[in-house]
């Protein structure tokens, strides 16, 4: 078997192993050798490479145009140059001249130095470029694979992200896991692995495709333990009603390995969603949990009422009030006394999840707390010179917790209560607010003096760290 033949050879097998085209590799072997005949020969000459099909070799040629006069000498010669060697040719022609840099043209490559080396000024390269050429045509083609195969797993797995993935986990890299998916790699990043999780080398794993990288220069499928569509999926994965589109998968929150919250609505009105997503004895989301290394997880029913949406989701815990500000997207709740540990939960992951959920900023105060506030709020209000109870219970309804906010109430605001009306009442109300505003700032002063003995001077700490 020649080395031409292997050639050719080698690129069928590649091409039919690597699903790529075989023109593809022709191509691309041809632009790698004649690049690195430019390289050899001089960046400043006309030359071609054709891949011959039937030697299995790139052959290479150098073009040069017979002129007259000559103006590109690299590239051109005279009608007197061309006679001088012997050469038929005509202003304006080509003359195709081949390269032999095969070890098996050697005598060849010597018959044509010596016959027109003056005119091809070669510098005798060729003899080097030989063992260069194989190199080349060897990096191009393992080059072409590479690039070929990123292109197959790109292809295979674009369609996947947002979808599930299981592989074995094959390595570790700077802290980044490395996953075998038979037949392509896939990387969970340190940013995407769960704290509390830790993975040896054989292990299964399953994970969420985050994204598919085609840029990347390692592997390129980015894959997930910590993202919450990975909680999604596994409930659609466990629960045929959501995977049927009968149980709808509404909203979700992850703090990865702590706690999860899942919000379900049903189109069925036969069919419970958050008794489809718990399952028979709580048989479908302990699956979820188990996989999940014993993440917690609550099962939120949806409501379109986002007043009810926000109560169910900060379930355990019951809610006694809601008071919804929705200019600025915020709710506040009301629990009883001995529930608010319960709604805020650990370092606040309760309302913290919940927020998540409903999209909404969420405030919790206990019932106790909130009796205090009213308490200010009214002795604060019935300070107020000629606010009839009726216009009192308005103000208290309509969120004014002190004279000073009514006092910064527009004129408008204020002629929209009961029993205010008129804008002469409304500017009278406004300016009694105000008043009473100014006396009860003094009388804080007053009791905040008697309170707070003078202190001692101390140090002022500059953030260096030294005190002055």
């Amino acid at each position: 078997m020649s080395e031409g033949t292997s050639l050719s050879q080698v690129i069928d097998q590649v091409s039919k192993d690597k699903n790529i085209e075989r023109k593809i590799l022709v191509e691309a072997l041809e632009s790698a050798i004649l690049t690195a005949a430019k390289r050899a020969f001089g960046e400043e000459r006309e030359m071609e490479a054709k891949f011959n099909d039937a030697t299995g070799r790139v052959d290479l040629f150098q073009i040069i145009m017979v002129a007259d006069p000559v103006s590109n000498p690299a590239k051109e010669i005279s009608l007197d140059e061309a006679k001088q060697f012997n050469l038929q040719a005509d202003a304006g022609d080509e003359l195709l001249f081949q390269i032999f840099f095969d070890e098996k043209d050697q005598v060849r490559a010597e018959e044509q130095d010596a016959k027109y080396g003056a005119l091809l000024k070669l510098n005798r390269a060729w003899k080097t470029f030989g063992r260069f050429a194989a190199q080349t045509a060897k990096q191009v083609i393992l080059q072409r694979v590479r690039e070929a195969e990123r292109d197959n797993v790109f292809n295979q797995y674009r369609d996947k992200k947002g979808e599930l993935i299981s592989g074995i986990v094959r390595r570790f890299e700077r802290g980044n896991i490395v996953v075998d998916l038979s037949g392509a790699e896939a990387v969970l990043p340190v940013r995407e692995q769960v704290p509390r999780e830790s993975f040896r080398a054989g292990d299964r794993i399953v994970a969420y495709v985050v994204d598919i990288d085609k840029s990347a220069r390692g592997p390129q499928i980015i894959i997930s333990r910590g993202h919450k569509g990975l909680l999604e999926k596994l409930f659609e994965m466990e629960v045929p009603e959501i995977y049927d589109k009968i149980v709808r998968v509404e909203a979700s929150a992850r703090e990865p390995g702590a706690r999860s919250k899942i919000a379900v609505s049903s189109r069925d009105r036969d069919v419970d969603p958050v008794g489809a997503c718990v399952g028979m004895k709580g048989s479908r989301v302990q699956a979820v949990v188990q996989e999940l290394r014993g993440e917690k997880i609550d099962i939120v029913p949806y409501d379109n009422d986002p007043a009810r949406f926000v109560c169910n989701a900060i379930a355990p815990a019951q809610v006694s009030r809601v008071m919804i500000d929705a200019a600025n997207h915020t709710m506040e709740l009301v629990v009883p006394d001995d529930k608010l540990s319960l709604a805020i939960g650990k370092k606040g992951q309760n309302v913290r999840l919940a927020s998540q959920l409903t999209n909404w900023r969420i405030d919790i105060h206990s019932e106790a707390k909130m009796r205090e506030a009213e308490e200010r709020a009214r002795a604060s209000l019935t300070a107020i010179e000629g606010a009839t109870p009726e216009i009192l219970e308005a103000l208290l309804q309509a969120g004014w917790g002190s004279a000073e906010a009514v006092a910064r109430a527009s004129l408008d605001e204020l002629r929209a209560l009961p029993g205010v009306g008129s804008p002469e009442a409304a500017a009278s109300l406004s300016a009694a607010a105000g008043r009473a505003a100014v006396i009860e700032e003094q009388r804080r002063a007053e009791e905040k003096a008697r309170v707070q003995p003078a202190a001692e001077p101390t140090p002022a700490v500059v953030a260096s760290g030294e005190t002055r």
